[in-house]
Formats: structure tokens, C-alpha cells, sequence
């Protein structure tokens, strides 16, 4: 796995990226954060500089990637910072290693699938399958910006360098994962969590942005699960918010670490 690690301070912040993206995301927080913590990030299996194969490329894999580098690096009660499907992640990773997890920053997640896992799975291969896997990946980043710019280009081509073959694998997957094991993770959660949500899928399967006082069902799932979980609502921004408003994504984060 490839991986960056910089500075000192505690408590340690472990950033994990979303579908089709890198540690690369995360590029403003870590020079933020290493003044004052250590700070890792990593790139999950067929991503960015970590090499993988379609068949190992599932959320479960990538969750005990995580909770391996964490027990390698000899990290101990980490902050997990996930971002869209890094969010799925890094529940996992608490699944599996709560003992290193000190708390959970979940960055605009959601739940692409309920109900049986097979047909949440099934439901999502042919949602790309109807489209072609280009035409789908497109559309799909595209929506994720409220308004097209030099970030938004740039996130929609690297996730287009997305193999095929690991895309159109990992994607059924993780709706599979939010249908038969989303719930589970969130109930194993005994740290802290901050959420951070600026859009949300509507019933007509389109990313819209959320307001101050919204909600979505996967807000509703965390308050539900984890009933301390701190709810922040990012108004007027896309699903990047880490890139698109950083130094507010800084400010919530802050607030949220232990003093």
C-alpha cells in the first residue's frame, strides 16, 4: 500500500479517499494538520500508486487494508477521516481495529443500497451496464460539482484512469456493502464521530446540494446508530468539500479533536 506520513501530535489523523480518487484529495488537509499532528494517508487497492486487482478490491479488503497500515505504522487511537466511500472504509477499519480508533470524520457518505445485499449489488451492475462504464463514470463525477472548474476536470479525468475492470467490480460492491453490512459497522462505532454532509442522492438518483436543516437517510442512519454523532452541514458546495472549502472542512475537524 502506498502511503504518506508526515509531522507529530497526537491524536494521529489517518485520511482514506473515495471511489476512483487518492490520497491526493486530501493534499490541503495534510499540509494543514502536520503543523500540529501526525498526519497519514493512503492509497486504497487500484488506486492512485497502490496496485490491485479487481477481485481483492471490495470495501472489506480496503477496511483491513487500513487496519493493517494502522497496526504497521504502530498507530494507536487515530482519528479516521473518510471521504464518500472512504467513509465506508474507514467504518470498517473501526469494525476491525476499534481498539486504534479514537474517533471517525465522515466527509459526505451515503448508502447506495438496502435491503438484500445480492440484489443492492445486482441493482448497481446494472445501473452501469445500461449506461456503458465511461459514459456511467462521467455523468457520475460531473454531478458530484455544482459548477465545472479546473478541480472539478481534473477529478472527472483521474477517475475516468480508473480501470475498468476494478471500477465496474468495486462499485456493485459497495453497494452490496451499504445493503448487507452498512449498519452492522455503524453499530460497532463506540468513538465519537463528526459528520460532515454538503449534497446527498435525492429519490431521483441525482446529487443535489443539502441546506442548513436538511437531512438525508444516511444522516438519519448515523443519528440513529451512533445518537452523540455530530451532524455539520456544509451548504452551497459539491461532493468535495475537503477540496472545494477547506479551510471550513479545517475548522470542523479542529473543533471536533480531542484537546
Amino acid at each position: 500500500m502506498h502511503f504518506v506520513e508526515y509531522g507529530e501530535g497526537r491524536p494521529p489523523l489517518v485520511f482514506v479517499h473515495g471511489f476512483a480518487c487518492s490520497l491526493e484529495d486530501w493534499r490541503a488537509q495534510l499540509e494543514h494538520f502536520r503543523r500540529s499532528h501526525r498526519v497519514v494517508a493512503c492509497d486504497l487497492r487500484g488506486h492512485g500508486k497502490t496496485p490491485g486487482e479487481a477481485p481483492e478490491c471490495s470495501i472489506e479488503h480496503y477496511g483491513g487494508d487500513v487496519a493493517a497500515l494502522l497496526a504497521t505504522l504502530e498507530i494507536a487511537q487515530a482519528v479516521l477521516i473518510g471521504h464518500s466511500m472512504g467513509c465506508r472504509v474507514v467504518l470498517e477499519a473501526n469494525r476491525l481495529a476499534p481498539e486504534r480508533v479514537a474517533g471517525l470524520v465522515l466527509i459526505d457518505g451515503s448508502r447506495q443500497g438496502v435491503g438484500d445485499g445480492a440484489a443492492a449489488e445486482n441493482a448497481a451492475r446494472a445501473a452501469l451496464a445500461a449506461k456503458g462504464y465511461a459514459t456511467f463514470m462521467r455523468a457520475f463525477f460531473e454531478a458530484m460539482f455544482l459548477q465545472e472548474s479546473e478541480t472539478s476536470r481534473a477529478a472527472v479525468e483521474r477517475a475516468l484512469e480508473l480501470p475498468e475492470e476494478i471500477g465496474a467490480a468495486l462499485f456493485p460492491r459497495m453497494a452490496r456493502w451499504d445493503a448487507a453490512r452498512m449498519e452492522a459497522a455503524l453499530d460497532a462505532v463506540k468513538a465519537p464521530v463528526l459528520a460532515i454532509q454538503s449534497t446527498y442522492v435525492n429519490t431521483e438518483r441525482k446529487r443535489v446540494p443539502i441546506r442548513r436543516g436538511e437531512t438525508t437517510p444516511w444522516l438519519d442512519l448515523v443519528k440513529q446508530k451512533v445518537a452523540a454523532a455530530r451532524i455539520e452541514i456544509l451548504p452551497g458546495h459539491g461532493h468535495f468539500p475537503q477540496l472545494e472549502a477547506p479551510e471550513r472542512v479545517h475548522r470542523l475537524i479542529e473543533g471536533f479533536l480531542p484537546s
